[in-house]
């Protein structure tokens, strides 16, 4: 009998965390029983009550486990290790308040037995905020044209990924990985089903501008020149320009020496400009270097502080693994 693994990373989700349970086994038993499961919740140190909520669920039920995560490691990190403790022949990634449709689950174990490795929930439209999906939308389309490799638009991570691909990412040890470009970039051939994204069902997303923020930025520095590129282009372009515009202000000096009178906002304003870009760039190759830091570092994925309903021999070897 094959085994699904059912991944459900949560941060402060306490009012969300038993009803995506219960859905997600309703879905798993009615749908698809001649399967067996596991759901795996991945908490990254939530300060409210989803622990001790996800603490009840294992106790009464063995095919619930869950990993506690000894800080917040990110909205990256933890997703991705979760990936890699499940035990089942694919894993299905989806999020805790119910914006990655239950609904999918058996379409994408359609497309597996199909023999999709990789299969894929791409948002066609949303019920959240219009400005923000507009905004994502552009994002979308401006990483697809700046990548060096191939991007997918309106891809948050949900899907179902066959156990050679979760093989994978354990060989690919990245400190910090950004999956949706792992899969563009080295996946097998993908099947995409399309969804529209529901609104949450209840509490508040944890995505601020500062995570959408890190997360524009680390897709930015992992899989685009751009960057780089645009700060050597942008200064030979400035440069050239101050050196046209030096010399048509000294030839006009030359020329009406008694008349021309410069002054001293040229100047100005072209210190400032020149200095906005010069800071601007200054910036953008931090981010390329803060990039490098991270992961020459090297740091682990996930500190773990507890684990429930893990088998003891089963932990030893993931963790020696990851």
């Amino acid at each position: 009998m094959k085994k699904i693994s059912i991944l459900i990373p949560c941060y402060n989700e306490e009012e969300n965390v038993e009803p995506i349970s219960q859905a997600v086994i309703q879905t798993l038993t009615e749908e698809l029983p001649a399967y067996d499961y596991e759901l795996i919740f991945i908490d990254n140190d939530s300060t409210d009550n989803t622990r001790p909520i996800l603490r009840r669920l294992c106790g009464e039920n063995r095919r619930i486990k869950a990993i506690f995560n000894a800080r917040n490691f990110g909205q990256f990190n933890s997703p991705y290790y979760g990936m890699l403790q499940a035990s089942g022949d694919c894993v299905i990634s989806m999020v805790a308040d119910f914006q990655d449709p239950v609904e999918l689950i058996p379409k994408y174990v359609k497309a597996w037995e199909e023999g999709y490795k990789i299969v894929i929930g791409i948002k066609t439209s949303s019920r959240e905020n219009p400005l923000m999906y507009g905004l994502r939308s552009i994002y979308y389309k401006l990483i697809k044209k700046l990548s060096d490799v191939e991007q997918i638009e309106h891809f948050t991570g949900s899907g179902l990924y066959d156990r050679d691909f979760i093989e994978v990412l354990r060989r690919l040890d990245d400190p910090t990985p950004f999956l949706r470009g792992i899969v563009a970039e080295l996946g097998y051939r993908r099947k995409e089903i399309p969804y529209e994204q529901p609104q949450r069902r209840a509490g508040k997303t944890h995505n601020n501008l500062y995570r959408l923020y890190d997360a524009a930025m680390l897709s930015i520095t992992s899989y685009t020149k751009v960057g780089l590129r645009l700060a050597t282009l942008v200064g030979a372009i400035t440069g050239i320009c101050s050196i046209i515009v030096a010399l048509v202000y000294l030839i006009m000096k030359l020329i009406w020496w008694d008349r021309f009178m410069a002054g001293m906002t040229p100047m100005l304003l072209g210190m400032l400009f020149l200095g906005s870009v010069q800071i601007f760039f200054i910036g953008m190759v931090g981010e390329y270097i803060l990039s490098i830091n991270q992961r020459v570092m090297h740091r682990p994925l996930v500190v773990e502080e507890e684990r429930l309903n893990f088998d003891e021999p089963e932990k030893g070897k993931q963790t020696d693994e990851v």
